[in-house]
């Protein structure tokens, strides 16, 4: 019986995340037919749907918040069943998935990949009070991990991430249900998808000697910006400045001017700066398109404000086009060098700085890619990316903004006067 519905789970796991992934691609098409019918409309519709997902959220759906990785780590820390089914619950994972691709909708810089983390645990999560299973833990790590694999089509990664971040730690084995977990849910996306790469094949490769140069550039280039971005995220999210803080207590008014100036960038860079990046990224590593120069801070600024806005999104795809932006521009220095090596270095280094998180950030790298050439300069990028995050932000992006949604400080609101939102990522 255990067996039967731990299976059970893990196949809704995989569906939910194939259906999440079409409807999150078809919410960001209908925000670029937006665009064509009218450039200048997002100075309209970006600040209001900012203003009302940031309300809808905070008033209703306040675990629904930015990726759901930060509430998953707060629910397995939790021993409260309460506040357990307040974090994973079904209303906040449908809420996840309907809020999220309103957010691509509207112009906001997210992902859905992220929330995929939130929605697979919670599925997890509701098979087991179903069936009144015990190991809840367990099965929500395992959930988590599932939709990972299922997500990026990675489910080494899955792995990886459910021990390297959520687990923070190595138990003697990897325990049975997250790797039956992510098998299973992995296979239902593969059947229904096919077995193929995220962004496609990448051939790129360090061939010569000189080549290896790039390696420590984007290790701190990657690390910096994305020791920055986790920094400036907690502190808006968590410890603003004063005159931040004037306007982020009124989450409403902080909203509305975040969609204002993720609309004015959207506009100056024609969409670019919005969505989740896929499509620049997949053209730069793939086919070693250029990448305008100020695509990376431009997806830098939309995707940080995005994400302090109150509204759900994830951050892996939005902060894997940030790092092949930042990476174009160091194209011109490395003239000796492949562009798509360098973009892919970059593109590494950054993410293992935003998350801290190195060798989830090299092994779903190389299975978006299916590059196997890469593996020692990307695992030496990641390495020093993330030390060097570490010295800028010390505590993991995730692990700290968990702390809005701890027990002791989350409380599911349902009150008139709209709070302000957790932090969120």
């Amino acid at each position: 019986m255990r067996r039967a519905v731990f299976v059970a789970g893990a196949v809704l796991v995989g569906l939910t995340a194939v259906g999440f992934a079409e409807i999150a691609d078809q919410a960001q098409t209908f925000y670029y037919s937006i665009l064509k019918v009218s450039p200048w409309l997002p100075l309209l519709l970006t600040p209001v749907g900012f203003t009302l997902l940031a309300f809808a959220t905070a008033r209703w759906f306040p675990a629904a918040a930015g990726s759901g990785i930060p509430q998953v780590i707060a629910a397995r820390k939790s021993s409260d069943r309460a506040h357990r089914l307040s974090l994973l619950g079904w209303q906040t994972t449908v809420a996840k998935i309907v809020m999220t691709a309103l957010a691509l909708v509207v112009g906001a810089s997210v992902g859905r990949e992220g929330p995929t983390v939130q929605v697979g645990a919670s599925v997890m999560f509701a098979v087991a009070n179903f069936a009144g299973l015990g190991r809840q833990n367990g099965l929500v790590l395992a959930g988590s991990a599932a939709g990972i694999a299922a997500a990026f089509n990675a489910p080494i990664a899955g792995i990886l991430f459910a021990i390297e971040e959520l687990a923070k730690a190595f138990a003697g084995r990897i325990n049975d249900i997250v790797i039956g977990s992510v098998v299973i849910s992995g296979a239902i996306s593969w059947a229904i998808l096919g077995n193929y790469d995220y962004f496609g094949e990448v051939t790129a490769r360090i061939v010569e000697g000189r080549d290896w140069a790039a390696v420590p550039a984007c290790a701190i280039f990657g690390g910096i910006f994305g020791g920055l971005f986790s920094l400036g995220l907690v502190t808006l999210s968590r410890k603003p400045p004063p005159f931040i803080a004037i306007v982020r207590n009124r989450p409403l008014v902080f909203a509305a001017i975040c969609g204002f100036i993720v609309a004015i960038l959207s506009i100056a860079t024609s969409g670019y700066a919005s969505g989740n990046g896929y499509i620049e990224t997949r053209g730069a590593l793939v086919y070693g398109q250029a990448i305008p120069w100020w695509y990376g801070f431009a997806k830098f600024i939309t995707t940080l404000l995005s994400s302090a806005s109150g509204i759900p999104g994830g951050l892996f795809s939005p902060s894997l086009a940030v790092g092949a932006g930042i990476g174009s521009m160091l194209t011109p220095i490395f003239t000796f060098t492949d562009p798509r090596a360098v973009m892919l270095l970059m593109t590494v280094g950054y993410f293992a700085g935003v998350v801290q998180a190195p060798l989830t950030a090299v092994v779903i790298v190389m299975e978006m890619t299916s590059d196997k050439n890469m593996v020692i300069p990307l695992m030496a990028t990641a390495l020093f990316a993330a030390s060097i995050s570490r010295l800028i932000n010390r505590e993991p992006l995730y692990h700290a903004l968990a702390r809005g949604y701890f027990a002791s400080v989350f409380r599911v609101r349902g009150t008139p006067d709209v709070p302000t939102a957790p932090a969120n990522s």
